[in-house]
């Protein structure tokens, strides 16, 4: 195999993590072209690995070969803060932007923990218990995008971490069919005993129902409320960022609304957004914020420890940071030589799928 010269190397890594997005989260892809360049690249390297570690987990073989999964995970985390990352694209990535933005640990941590509640088939008593989840699997994405775009206030880091978690209640709204199937139950099982729904005969036979409409309807009311205290913390952001913050989440609330347009039945169909409804939340995302200023409102409890993790974790010094040379700071001409050879491969590909 060739050896490529190191900015070939950087840029590969990059070009192969933003294809990973691409194909893998096509709502934060749309929203991710409004960042700025090098926060979107960036971002597009965090979300890369974090697809990477869930899919390792996801679709991992047996409960057995799920809690392997994991620890091979925290392996590749360890490495990746030892400066050793695994042979990787987004190990690369995500070993440089850890270190570029001053990421403790403790973040990529909490998802590990999240993925391995996942591999244990974990349950949820109540909306808190699932708070807690979703604090895991992404509220500590929320914050690391947070720190990736400058923001490391406390106000402006539980706000992040509620638009994680309002879209991770959203996808579990719009997934409640497709997760049962696979003997996956993320509501919260009081909800579904108040109004008659026995936790273990819908796992074995699900079905939408009017009693399950309810549940999911109040799981994306719950949703929604974290969505409007997410919205006061945007202003928190560099201007360049809002937008597609902003994006990101508008098209996952629109995705609740779809669901509850099918009568909150993510049984028997699968809520999805159209292209064109995107490019019109994207629209509507640039225009400027209502209110510039920061209404404050305490975090959630359940994550106050990825608040602190930060709080208590030195930023990287003004001085070291104009000598980083992060994974994405790579020559044009290399960049774009390959964006262009990633166009041609997809116009092929379209081409020979496409009907005649």
């Amino acid at each position: 195999m060739p050896v490529f010269p190191p900015e070939f190397a950087a840029a590969a890594d990059r070009t192969a993590c933003r294809a990973a997005i691409r194909a893998g989260s096509k709502s934060f892809f749309a929203a991710g072209r409004l960042l700025p360049g090098e926060v979107r690249e960036a971002a597009y390297g965090l979300y890369a690995f974090c697809r990477l570690s869930d899919d390792l987990v996801d679709e991992a073989a047996s409960p057995s070969d799920r809690r392997d999964a994991v620890v091979r995970l925290g392996a590749r985390v360890a490495l990746a803060y030892a400066g050793r990352p695994a042979d990787a694209p987004a190990d690369r990535a995500f070993a440089e932007i850890v270190g570029a933005y001053a990421i403790p640990e403790a973040l990529p941590r909490a998802l590990i923990e999240g993925f391995a509640w996942d591999a244990e088939g974990r349950r949820y008593a109540d909306i808190a218990a699932l708070h807690a989840y979703a604090a895991r699997v992404a509220g500590s994405v929320g914050a690391m995008m947070a720190l990736i775009m400058g923001a490391r206030g406390p106000d402006a880091l539980a706000r992040a971490c509620d638009l994680g978690a309002a879209m991770q209640l959203t996808n579990i709204a719009r997934d409640v069919g497709e997760d049962a199937r696979m003997g996956r139950l993320y509501l919260p099982l009081a909800w579904m005993r108040q109004v008659g729904l026995d936790p273990d005969a819908f796992l074995a036979d699900p079905r939408p129902s009017p009693a399950l409409a309810e549940v999911v309807a109040r799981l994306l009311a719950e949703a929604d409320r974290l969505y409007a205290r997410a919205e006061n913390g945007i202003a928190a952001l560099p201007p360049r960022c809002r937008p597609a913050i902003r994006a990101a989440a508008l098209i996952y609330g629109e995705i609740g609304r779809v669901v509850a347009a099918h009568g909150h039945d993510s049984v028997s169909c699968r809520a999805r957004v159209g292209t064109a409804r995107k490019l019109a939340l994207i629209g509507r995302a640039a225009r400027p914020l209502a209110s510039e200023s920061i209404r404050s409102a305490p975090a959630l409890p359940q994550v106050a420890f990825l608040i602190e993790a930060v709080l208590g974790h030195p930023p990287v010094p003004a001085h070291r940071q104009s000598a980083l040379r992060p994974w994405w700071d790579v020559g044009g001409r290399v960049v774009h030589v390959l964006d262009l050879i990633e166009r041609l491969r997809e116009r092929e590909t379209f081409g020979r799928s496409a009907p005649s």
